[in-house]
């Protein structure tokens, strides 16, 4: 069976349903929409041949510029972002230990990561070969667990920004760590917006810095970008690219095509120009025409949410409190009912208990009406 080539046509071909997405930028929902420009633009470039090595080092130069940062590169995701930041710290330019990656024999192997920055994603340092070094941070006010973990076998200290509520705060992290001259590398994978955190994290001290590009930037899904320190930069790019030895480094299957790169370039030039503050707007509008058709349904509290509801960026979330005199479904139960539904919506539950909300960040124009009259349904229909 052959299809016309739409992506309606492939989707129906393959059984696959398109959803609403409630959630956030998440790549298990498929990121975010690229804007019809970075479409275009990594369109257009399909039809040429160049020099990806030059592509990817004048895109670096641009990342260098726009973030403050001594060098930058594009990545395949946050995920090969953190891979390399582990393996720089690891290898330096030393060719030798470049491809003898993941093992880690005669070198500094050893990532420092506190147990509240602990996440499904801090795996990809281990794909390096990094041994990670959990510490209990709880309590810890001015950073001596941190101290006391750093030894000569420490490669790096990891920060998870999401996590900055736990344990050490970051300039601190970067002042114990350097003080032993140990690097810092931070997953700021879905940090963007707001615009300020492409340059807050490296004004910081922060020595590499890996963002997603198809979050919040809304580039191309698979893409990520690399920030920080040149020596490390180089070294990440030496481990993705080609070595000296001619032979590549643990990096290699992590390459990022000539579209990919346009595309993210195109995405970011298109980030800077934005109107943050009306984006942030229209946002909380959509929001607000959800939690205006369900706050008078008993046993529920209904609000808007300003602050971080989930690992990532704050917006004007709509969010549902389930009371204790509520009696009907739980959150999760509503959340399944909205999935099961046509088109399938996907809302969020957690972390905070007793709660679902819709984030507006993913949410395309008149799909919060959807959600608001779906949700209504739900939940008159099963008190």
């Amino acid at each position: 069976m052959t299809t016309s080539g739409t992506a309606s046509d492939v989707f129906d071909h393959l059984g696959i349903r398109p959803i609403i997405n409630g959630h956030h930028w998440r790549t298990v929902l498929g990121g975010s929409i690229m804007p019809p420009e970075v479409v275009q633009a990594m369109t257009e470039s399909s039809g040429y041949f160049i020099n990806v090595d030059d592509l990817h080092m004048k895109a670096g130069e641009y990342l260098a510029r726009i973030t403050g940062a001594e060098a930058g590169m594009v990545t395949a995701g946050c995920a090969a972002a953190q891979v390399l930041q582990a393996a720089a710290c690891m290898t330096g330019m030393d060719d030798t230990k470049i491809v003898q990656l993941p093992d880690t024999a005669g070198m500094r192997d050893e990532i420092i990561i506190q147990k509240g920055h602990r996440n499904h994603y801090d795996n990809c340092y281990r794909i390096a070969g990094a041994k990670l070094v959990e510490i209990d941070t709880t309590g810890d006010t001015n950073g001596d667990k941190l101290s006391a973990a750093i030894t000569k076998n420490t490669a790096a200290v990891a920060f998870a920004w999401h996590a900055r509520f736990y344990g050490i705060k970051m300039e601190e992290v970067i002042k114990i760590a350097h003080s032993s001259q140990v690097p810092v590398i931070v997953d700021a994978a879905a940090e963007l917006p707001p615009l300020e955190n492409l340059t807050k994290f490296t004004d910081m001290g922060a020595d590499l810095v890996a963002f997603s590009g198809g979050k919040g930037i809304r580039g191309p899904q698979s893409t990520g970008i690399l920030v920080g320190k040149k020596s490390l930069v180089d070294s990440a790019f030496r481990n993705a690219i080609r070595t000296s030895m001619d032979k590549t480094g643990i990096g290699r299957p992590m390459k990022v095509c000539k579209e990919e790169i346009v595309g993210l370039v195109k995405a970011l030039e298109l980030f800077l120009e934005k109107d943050h503050e009306g984006e942030w707007a229209e946002w909380r509008s959509m929001s607000e025409i959800i939690t205006n058709m369900l706050k008078d349904i008993k046993g529920l509290n209904v609000y808007l949410n300003e602050g971080p509801v989930y690992p990532g960026p704050a917006a004007p979330t709509a969010t549902i409190f389930f009371k204790d005199s509520w009696n009907g479904p739980s959150p999760s139960d509503i959340s399944n009912l909205l999935m099961e539904g046509n088109p399938p919506i996907y809302a969020g539950t957690d972390p905070q208990p007793n709660a679902l909300w819709i984030a507006p960040v993913a949410l395309q124009r008149g799909e919060e009406i959807i959600i608001a009259e779906r949700l209504r349904k739900i939940f008159t229909d099963t008190q």
